[in-house]
């Protein structure tokens, strides 16, 4: 080697064998993960470098684990014609797969969740670590921070418990929509979405009145709706105040598409009378006449950071991430209609 370190030099360093070295580096079995861990930090600080590929580089930073993670939804959030949790699960499992970890899936029913009666593939220590997308109960979240194996939230977090989180920018995707509700024109907005029903969806309302705050808008009450029931099912019979805004902002497309649904069989026109948006960009969000201008969440980039998070917790469980925030980007359909030059008319003939 040209710097002159072998795997001879690491193994005498450590006192084990150049086979112990060689199957560390290499990420396979035969090597406890904390004698992996004790290895491949030395090599890196001797300056040992691999003779052959960058994938062998790969190896000795993320070895191949050959390991089990769980992955868990609320059934809440399974629907029939599929969910974008569908999405973000497969994208998880598929690059999972990549490393050498299998994935078993479950679906959390609402009796279970409500108990904390966790699901037996974890209580049977049949996984070593697990997933968890969506927004799961309080008591649920409680027996999950018990858990001594990797546990890793998704989509949501919960600030009583320490646990690492991989979310959407969801503040500032928020604030996004409103504000740029807000430069076409729109005065009057609203807010659909049940508050406290997910963290999301909370941050995003946050993002909202952030808006509405700093433009001086006109805050309503009953133009914050909710659109689920205690459960967090999505509710069909959607209530509209008395007085509409002009504009809606949604807590995902999903809502936006049945609030767009509801108005139309009210015979109020998207976006000629009342302007839409969602979160999420999910299939819903184009299929859906007009089209919904959202936020889009980075599904891959949010499994991607799940799934290196994952690893290094499964080469050493005592490893925290914190939280991390992965950024969303506005996406202009249909759903919104400009109306920024009769509002400066409206204000002219004002004065």
């Amino acid at each position: 080697m040209k710097n002159g370190v072998k795997m001879l030099d690491i193994a005498n360093k450590l006192g084990v064998s150049v086979v112990t070295v060689s199957n560390a580096l290499a990420g396979r079995d035969g090597v406890s993960e904390q004698m992996r861990k004790k290895i491949c930090e030395t090599a890196e600080k001797m300056g040992y470098k691999p003779s052959n590929t960058k994938s062998e580089k790969k190896k000795v930073s993320l070895p191949k684990t050959g390991k089990n993670v769980g992955i868990l939804t609320s059934e809440r959030f399974v629907g029939a014609r599929g969910t974008f949790y569908w999405e973000l699960t497969a994208s998880i499992s598929n690059q999972l797969s990549q490393i050498n970890v299998c994935t078993v899936y479950e679906c959390v029913n609402a009796e279970n969740e409500k108990n904390g009666i966790l699901p037996n593939m974890v209580t049977e220590g049949k996984v070593d670590g697990v997933v968890v997308i969506g927004q799961v109960h309080r008591k649920y979240i409680e027996c999950l921070s018990k858990l001594t194996i990797p546990v890793i939230f998704v989509d949501f977090y919960d600030n009583r418990y320490k646990v690492d989180a991989v979310l959407s920018d969801n503040f500032n995707g928020g604030y996004m929509l409103t504000d740029y509700l807000v430069e076409k024109g729109h005065r009057q907005i609203g807010f659909f979405g049940t508050l406290n029903a997910t963290s999301s969806i909370n941050d995003r309302y946050l993002g909202y009145l952030k808006c509405i705050m700093e433009n001086d808008l006109e805050y309503r009450i009953e133009w914050i709706i909710g659109d689920r029931t205690k459960q967090g099912v999505l509710i069909d019979n959607l209530q509209f105040p008395a007085e509409m805004p002009t504009a809606f902002v949604c807590n995902c497309d999903e809502t936006a598409f049945r609030v767009i649904s509801a108005l139309k069989t009210k015979g109020v026109r998207v976006p000629e009378d009342i302007s839409v948006v969602g979160y999420d960009n999910y299939t819903v969000s184009s299929i859906c006449i007009p089209t919904i201008t959202t936020v889009e969440v980075d599904l891959t980039k949010m499994a991607e950071v799940a799934v290196g998070i994952m690893a290094k917790k499964l080469a050493d469980p005592s490893y925290s991430e914190g939280r991390r925030i992965i950024s969303g980007k506005l996406i202009e359909k249909e759903s919104v209609l400009d109306i920024s030059g009769s509002y400066t008319e409206e204000r002219l003939n004002a004065l």
